[in-house]
């Protein structure tokens, strides 16, 4: 009994392949816990698509990666001087993130982060200047820039990379490559057209592995069912059952990552109202459960467990029996499955 996560192999290779084909040279990112399916599996994806360079998070997952995945190695981390120091092979490239950095990575492959709207890491035009002497002893790979996912201000993306591209030009530093994020394959396009002598290179990790939500789906395996009355004591804490119905045991816990959520950005007075009134509820230790049965996401009878979950399913619904499936809505960069099944 097991929480699963159940992929439509053929659909899912499908939305790849329509991701491939609306951004050539693409990047595959694969880094975190592989987006759900695990960084074995989607270096056999990159593979399988032919690409030639696939993006990891730090340092230590390259180590791990690298023999799964025979291409190049992007680390999106920006390097820093007084880093761990992790045996890679010379087919990791490094991102660098300030002028130090640059100086610190003598003989290395490198791509230089441009500090972009999103404010978080990279060079400033201002030191654009110092860095002819400095990438002169690095393998410079190309500029790079990360940028945000929503624009409220209502500016452009391309507009952006385009200032980007004329203060390097400007600059007089090579731009044969420039590695992006999240930008729209009809953004992509105008900035090839604009400048038909770079390379435009983007990296995708969640539209490629994720972007087709049909393709796959989590459920977590009944193994108790058990009838209680309103009034019985059960669990850890003793709680009461507020009405008639069935405690569930359902294969996936604290450990897979049930009951674990990632902060939401709120936009709009429903969402947040939602949240004001889920917040509430759990002051008085009512949690939704991201488990589904007969139509309808079921409560927490108590906080999940390391590997189950215990449901509360009451009385005027169908009993769940042993051996069923139960679906979950569960988010894929915090879950750990037990087993993977193709379709």
């Amino acid at each position: 009994m097991a929480l699963t996560l159940y992929v439509d192999t053929a659909r899912w290779r499908a939305h790849q392949k329509q991701i491939q084909d609306q951004f050539p040279g693409m990047i595959p990112v694969c880094k975190g816990n592989g987006y759900g399916f695990g960084h074995e599996r989607l270096c056999e994806e990159a593979t399988r698509m032919g690409a030639d360079v696939l993006a990891v998070g730090t340092t230590y997952e390259a180590a791990s990666i690298k023999d799964w995945f025979g291409g190049d190695l992007l680390v999106l981390t920006p390097f820093r001087r007084g880093e761990e120091p992790v045996p890679l092979p010379d087919r990791v490239i490094r991102s660098v993130s300030s002028l130090d950095g640059v100086r610190g990575l003598v003989g290395a492959r490198v791509v230089i982060e441009c500090m972009s709207s999103m404010r978080r890491h990279g060079i400033s035009e201002q030191e654009l200047g110092q860095l002819h002497s400095a990438i002169e002893d690095v393998r410079l790979e190309g500029f790079a820039l990360h940028l945000p996912l929503d624009r409220p201000d209502g500016s452009d993306a391309v507009e952006e990379v385009i200032g980007w591209m004329d203060r390097l030009r400007a600059a007089r530093l090579p731009l044969h490559t420039m590695f992006v994020s999240h930008l729209k394959a009809s953004e992509l396009a105008r900035l090839q057209q604009q400048f038909p002598q770079t390379r435009f290179r983007a990296r995708i990790g969640t539209r490629l592995w994720l972007g087709d939500h049909e393709a796959t789906e989590y459920r977590g395996a009944v193994l108790d069912v058990t009838r209680v009355a309103k009034g019985d004591r059960f669990g850890y804490r003793q709680q009461k059952a507020a009405s008639d119905g069935w405690l569930v045991v359902v294969a996936g816990g604290t450990s897979h990552g049930v009951g674990l959520e990632a902060p939401k950005a709120l936009h709009g007075v429903m969402p947040r109202a939602k949240g004001v009134a889920r917040a509430g509820l759990a002051t008085v230790n009512r949690n939704l459960s991201p488990f589904v049965w007969a139509g309808k996401q079921r409560w927490f009878a108590e906080p999940p467990h390391m590997q189950v979950s215990i449901l509360f399913v009451p009385s005027d619904s169908p009993e769940p029996k042993v051996g069923d499936e139960l679906v979950a809505h569960l988010r894929h960069t915090t879950t750990q499955f037990d087993r993977v099944l193709d379709a």
